[in-house]
């Protein structure tokens, strides 16, 4: 196991990780997870670009498993799958290049972790998310600088600026945003203190990627009017 040092850089993991390099797991999951991200890769808001936050990977997606013993009165973590830390240059991706996030606490900044690849330093926001409510299933953490950008107008939920990308503050804030109906109902919120974070979440990969298509497209015929 290896253990991440805090950084304030755009991409880095700010939580502390406890990772243990493993095989990745079999699952029909990645051919969904993929697909979305193809989607979202062409539209600019999953990738890297030398011109954008410092040039570093920017953008992840996650998938919330099933329990192993759903029938068992013992209270256990649901795992999810999530990319990589890093991996937004590439335009493919593999299972080789996804994380079990196998448990974690909010309260102590703590992610643990299996896999080929160490996760996303967005994962536990993820977590958080999921953690707020068991239907949720997938998240799709995006930067759009255009639904970003009119946060406002499109009255989206959202976390305060002052509080940073990949901390406890911003996990407990996401949970906490989560208990109001109104960010339920919309399926979206904006970190505001992450340049241009859009997370938008759902029980299936098609509901919460079309959130993410819909509120851009919202955007973008606001800001032209």
């Amino acid at each position: 196991m290896d253990n991440t040092e805090t950084s304030e850089i755009e991409g880095v993991i700010k939580f502390q990780l406890d990772y243990t390099r493993k095989p990745p797991v079999a699952s029909a999951t990645y051919q969904q997870l993929n697909a979305w991200r193809g989607i979202l890769l062409k539209l600019g808001l999953i990738g890297q670009d030398h011109r954008r936050y410092a040039g570093y990977g920017f953008g992840n997606i996650s998938h919330k498993l099933n329990r192993d013993n759903p029938a068992s009165d013992e209270k256990t973590y649901d795992p999810f799958i999530i990319t990589g830390t890093q991996t937004g240059h590439l335009e493919n991706l593999t299972d080789e290049h996804y994380a079990i996030v196998i448990d974690s606490s909010l309260d102590n900044n703590w992610v643990l972790s299996e896999g080929p690849i160490k996760p996303s330093s967005e994962a536990l926001t993820h977590a958080a998310v999921y953690t707020a409510d068991p239907s949720i299933r997938w998240v799709i953490h995006v930067h759009s600088p255009e639904i970003w950008r009119q946060t406002h107008h499109l009255s989206i939920p959202l976390v305060e600026p002052e509080i940073e990308y990949g901390t406890p503050e911003m996990a407990s804030a996401v949970k906490r945003l989560l208990e109001h109906p109104t960010t339920r109902e919309k399926s979206i919120f904006s970190m505001l203190g992450h340049d241009d974070g859009i997370v938008c979440f759902g029980s299936t990969a098609e509901e919460t990627g079309l959130t993410v298509v819909r509120n851009l497209a919202l955007a973008l015929a606001f800001k032209k009017n």
